[in-house]
């Protein structure tokens, strides 16, 4: 029986209830709701399953199908926001909107009238996100992401998730950068530091624009994914040395038969050497990576300066065996080597948090880097709280206040500009729709995705607030509303 049976069968009622409840209301991912009680994700399947059937029975309905719930005004206006509501929530393509009013609403409309609506909303929406205050962004985080070929320019605030930039353009040189980035300078921009990957365009972009008050630190999310790459590429490598050499072996086997064993002994033998060596080449990659991921590039974890001593040791390595791994251990090893003060550049700053905090409290430093390399253990293991006594006994009354302190400085120190990612990600469900992206929709959806309240979050303060809100704090009417139209309200 595994670990995760074992818990299950042990769970009290109560708490199969408040599984599943947690389940329904999608607050948290099932994987995540599996991984904080200790149970498959089968099992939490069940459990909301069973408490969908309950519901179910307790709801049956009681008004027919046939009767009337209300009554919809429908006016052209309403129906303009139908349209929006089709294209931007629903991610429907213009052909899908006709189709739906005609079998729907038997309304005929063509696909040039949709696209004439969503231009005259996304005109409005430009002049809305012209109008944007910047001033509140303290991290920065800019990438570019590419839609037919042609590079669309990414801004987006770290913590409220507000894109500010959303451009596409002819080029991503330093010029494109610097007037994009001057643009928002005067809608306020001025953050405390940026993080951005290694494109030598966008960061002599933001030289242009900030000079060196700013810092331009590298993205850890980049670095980390070429290296993952790299250590797949490499096992790969052995894995077919592995399977070479049995083949080999086999053909082997009936050469010895036929009295010819003679004539595969020494590709066998150099066989055997490839895969020792590969398996050795792609064991050490993975481990230097491992290091890397897990005792450099964390944010829990040592000082600056340990963290460059660990960080060099990595390159050192990799540097001695570019020559049994070729080509992308060397571009990995000079990536890494010429990348170093940009990628650790968040560990300065967290190094300086932690130190404020230590000031502020009256705490002694090394506790508090010691309360930091708590967060790297799992909440859910012995070394944990073994940890998390040690610290109790040390700090008494103070433990408390230090946890959160330390908790939140962490949350506020990005590493990368993965949330562009993420954007991306978001985007790519309207930009397969269209194979030409002009700058008014891209105004649209700029608009809409700052706009538009969270339904769910892994961040619980998110949930409910749009990005907008997030960022400056205040409250806003609907996007619809924002665009001039009037909500429908039951009465």
């Amino acid at each position: 029986m595994s670990s995760a049976s074992s818990v299950a069968a042990t769970l009290r009622p109560e708490t199969r209830q408040q599984i599943a409840i947690e389940a329904l209301a999608k607050s948290t991912p099932i994987s995540h709701l599996a991984a904080d009680y200790e149970v498959s994700r089968k099992f939490v399947y069940q459990q909301s399953e069973k408490a969908k059937l309950a519901l179910n029975e307790s709801f049956e309905p009681t008004t027919p199908d046939e009767q009337i719930l209300f009554h919809l005004p429908i006016t052209k206006t309403w129906l303009f926001q139908l349209i929006l509501g089709l294209v931007l929530i629903c991610h429907s393509s213009l052909r899908g909107v006709v189709e739906l009013f005609r079998d729907v609403f038997d309304i005929a409309i063509s696909a040039s009238t949709v696209r004439n609506r969503l231009n005259e909303a996304a005109e409005q929406a430009g002049v809305v996100n012209a109008n944007q205050d910047l001033s509140p962004i303290e991290v920065d985080l800019r990438d570019e992401i590419f839609q037919a070929h042609r590079p669309v320019l990414v801004g987006v605030d770290a913590a409220s998730t507000y894109c500010y930039l959303l451009k596409l353009a002819e080029h991503r040189d330093a010029d494109t950068w610097g007037c994009h980035l001057l643009d928002a300078v005067d809608r306020g921009l001025a953050p405390t530091r940026t993080i951005a990957d290694a494109g030598s365009g966008l960061r002599a972009g933001h030289q242009a624009a900030f000079g060196e008050e700013v810092p331009c630190h590298g993205d850890v999310f980049h670095i980390q994914h070429q290296c993952q790459g790299v250590a797949n590429s490499l096992t790969r490598q052995a894995m077919g040395a592995i399977t070479r050499r049995q083949d080999l072996e086999q053909k082997m086997v009936i050469a010895k038969q036929k009295g010819q064993g003679h004539r595969l002994s020494k590709k066998l033998t150099l066989a055997r050497q490839h895969e020792v060596n590969a398996i050795s080449l792609a064991r050490d990659v993975k481990t230097l990576i491992g290091w890397l991921n897990h005792d450099v590039l964390e944010l829990a974890g040592p000082a600056l300066a340990e963290r460059q001593e660990l960080y060099d040791f990595v390159v050192a390595e990799l540097q001695l065996r570019e020559s049994m791994g070729g080509k992308k251990v060397r571009v990995l090893r000079k990536a890494l080597q010429n990348q170093r003060d940009d990628i650790l550049g968040f560990a300065q700053v967290l190094d300086d948090k932690l130190n404020d905090i230590a000031q502020q409290l009256k705490t002694p430093l090394p506790l508090v880097r010691e309360m930091c390399l708590l967060f790297r253990k799992q909440p859910t293991s012995n070394a944990y709280w073994q940890a998390w006594n040690q610290l109790q006994q040390k700090l008494s009354g103070q433990f408390h206040q230090l946890y959160e302190a330390v908790q939140t400085a962490m949350k506020q120190t990005p590493r990368a500009s993965s949330m562009v990612e993420n954007l991306n990600s978001r985007l790519r469900n309207y930009f397969f729709l269209r194979k030409q992206l002009g700058p008014d929709y891209l105004n649209l959806l700029q608009f809409f995705l700052n706009s538009r309240q969270f339904m769910r979050s892994e961040c619980k303060e998110r949930v409910g607030k749009s990005p907008t809100e997030l960022m400056t704090g205040e409250s806003h009417p609907h996007w619809l509303e924002l665009l001039g139209f009037e909500r429908f309200q039951q009465a």
